[in-house]
């Protein structure tokens, strides 16, 4: 469903739309949310108006991303109460240091901010080199860093697993899409679906040099093939829009081979 299409919805359908889409009962919600199932039903089908502390909480139990519960309160008709600062802002000079202190702290290996929809926010140094190689117009803002690892002209022909790591960013966009409910991140799964599946003969996933632990990339450089796998931070305290949705992927190395190498570089 479009954002657009969603805003003019009532509070009520959209409630009901989110906890449908978390497979959740009335009664489930209205017991986790401290609500009679009455009142729940009548907020969802409009016999009722919510107040603004009933959405807060609701959302809450529904874990309804920051910017969408603003246009619930906004659906009800209050003012949201979730800011969304620039990154530029100077009131987010702290945040913003504590990310360059997050990246430049994991040189020599590479990390880089995205925001929600997989855009790059700011990288260290480690990870110009591996965007060698390519099109000029993926490197134009705003990079998507999904679609750079995807793409016929991207990464995709340095990937010697390119089918497991296909899998694994295809299956984790859909659960962020299941989440979020994000017509954005949607179309961009749908995108990155479309891009030609490569074979995947002679590339296990139970390689036994990662123990079944973790899904690497394994990328051909001119230093020889290059093994990662990615870790995720994220603000666990958010309350303001920009930064629930700000996220830093950390490359470390998956073997000894791609480790020295960074470590000479």
């Amino acid at each position: 469903m479009a954002l657009a299409e969603r805003t003019h919805r009532s509070v009520g359908e959209q409630l009901r739309d989110w906890r449908q889409h978390r497979r959740l009962s009335q009664l489930d919600l209205a017991l986790s949310a401290d609500v009679s199932t009455r009142h729940l039903s009548f907020v969802e089908t409009g016999r009722s108006s919510p107040s603004r502390e009933l959405l807060v909480r609701l959302a809450e139990h529904l874990e309804i991303p920051l910017r969408e519960r603003n246009t619930l309160l906004v659906a009800a008709g209050y003012a949201p109460i979730y800011a969304a600062t620039s990154l530029d802002d100077p009131a987010m000079g702290v945040v913003r240091e504590a990310v360059d202190l997050v990246l430049a702290g994991h040189e020599p290996y590479p990390a880089l901010a995205i925001d929600r929809h997989w855009n790059l926010v700011a990288a260290n140094r480690a990870v110009e080199p591996l965007l060698d190689g390519i099109a000029p117009d993926l490197l134009e803002p705003p990079i998507n860093v999904l679609r750079i690892s995807l793409h016929p002209d991207g990464l995709a022909p340095r990937t010697v697993n390119l089918g497991f790591w296909r899998d694994h960013i295809l299956t984790r966009l859909a659960r962020q899409v299941e989440i979020s409910h994000d017509p954005v991140l949607a179309d961009l799964y749908k995108e990155l679906s479309d891009y030609s599946a490569p074979d995947r003969t002679g590339h296990r996933l139970d390689d036994a040099r990662y123990g079944n632990l973790v899904v690497p990339i394994r990328l051909r450089t001119s230093n020889g093939v290059l093994s990662f796998f990615t870790t995720t931070t994220v603000f666990g305290t958010a309350i303001d829009v920009t930064l629930d949705e700000l996220a830093i992927e950390s490359f470390f190395p998956a073997d000894a081979a791609t480790a020295e190498v960074f470590r000479r570089a």
